[in-house]
């Protein structure tokens, strides 16, 4: 027989979470121009859904907000937790209603590779570690990026970008001898420097998932 011209098959992605707090669209994009001014290429084509949870206004402009998004170059692929005047504009405006689920935890693949370097990684230069751990014996500089299925150790400083858990892995790790990151990022969830500095004082630490918040744990001495 031949093979079918398409199927629909369940599948399960990650996606970031875009939490909008204010009906105030300017103070919007000012946040989220700073935002994406400290870390451009981790959003820009990212698929993002927005959460409208904290809008209670049903003269809120969802409109805008899309055409506020899409200028740069986010990708929306639907709301979640909209009142149901919300949810109705969303569906004429082309966007999907987002149901949210219960988290599932998905055991990491197998077999795990382990990728070790021996160097510092410099301004401009990405490493990622593909199905497996990264482990980095010496420095990421300023601009550059880290990035691993599973974990990410560095025996050295932190002050690039580093993201584990890209495949979607939250039970991956982020663990650096001196924690001075541009961005930390476990299975979608991140963190920019002002949030790491407001949630750790520690030059070292362990950065995981608790939930669907990352926390920052102290490395024992």
């Amino acid at each position: 027989m031949s093979k079918p011209s398409l199927e629909l098959k369940g599948a399960s992605f990650t996606l970031s979470v875009l939490h909008i707090n204010s009906s105030d669209l300017n103070a919007v994009m000012a946040e989220l121009d700073s935002k994406l001014a400290q870390a451009p290429q981790f959003f820009l084509g990212a698929p993002l859904v927005v959460n409208l949870s904290a809008i209670q206004d049903n003269d809120f402009n969802l409109h805008g907000l899309k055409e506020l998004l899409v200028s740069r170059q986010l990708v929306i692929v639907g709301i979640t937790g909209a009142t149901t005047f919300l949810s109705n504009q969303a569906k004429t405006l082309g966007l999907a209603i987002v149901k949210a689920g219960k988290q599932s935890v998905t055991p990491p693949p197998a077999p795990r590779q382990t990728k070790v370097l021996k160097q510092n990684i410099r301004s401009g230069q990405q490493v990622y570690a593909k199905n497996g751990d990264l482990i980095i014996f010496g420095a990421v500089g300023n601009g550059a990026e880290v990035i691993a299925d599973g974990s990410i150790h560095i025996y050295g400083a932190l002050r690039g970008k580093a993201m584990a858990g890209a495949a979607g892995d939250s039970s991956a790790v982020i663990i650096a001898h001196s924690l001075e990151a541009e961005l930390v990022s476990i299975a979608g969830q991140y963190w920019l420097a002002e949030n790491l500095q407001q949630h750790s004082s520690d030059k070292s630490g362990c950065i995981r998932l608790n939930g669907e918040s990352l926390i920052v744990e102290s490395l024992p001495l």
